[in-house]
């Protein structure tokens, strides 16, 4: 046989311990505590309930959207025109609207400064 210059390896472990003062040193880490399990379970149920509605909702809006388009293009002639006057009707009320809205803003920021006019008025007469 060949003479093997082979090298020994060794494997030293050195043991690293790890500080556990504080307060982890004052309670026992056993699982969950009550609390979480019963917030887990609460965002279990309304998670659940909630993506049930929403699939529910989900579902009832596409059979809606079946029913209703043939609908729709088969009553296009009508509705097209009864949308646009409703639209304009819309645009027209809501211009009011603003409108009246700014006048009164106006009215009251006018009417709030001759108030504080008045109330100063006779204070400078006074000094005068």
């Amino acid at each position: 046989m060949a003479e093997c210059d082979c090298l020994v390896h060794q494997l030293q472990v050195h043991p690293q311990h790890q500080y556990e003062g504080g307060m982890k040193s004052h309670f026992q880490q056993r699982g969950p505590s009550t609390t979480k399990v019963l917030a887990v379970l609460a965002l279990l149920l309304v998670g659940g309930t909630l993506l049930t509605l929403f699939g529910l909702t989900l579902l009832c809006s596409v059979i809606g959207l079946a029913v209703s388009t043939p609908l729709f293009i088969i009553f296009s002639p009508v509705l097209v025109p009864a949308a646009i006057v409703i639209g304009v009707v819309t645009e027209f009320l809501c211009a009011e609207a603003f409108g009246l809205t700014g006048l009164s803003s106006l009215s009251w920021v006018l009417n709030h400064i001759v108030m504080k006019a008045r109330r100063a008025l006779p204070q400078e007469v006074d000094q005068a």
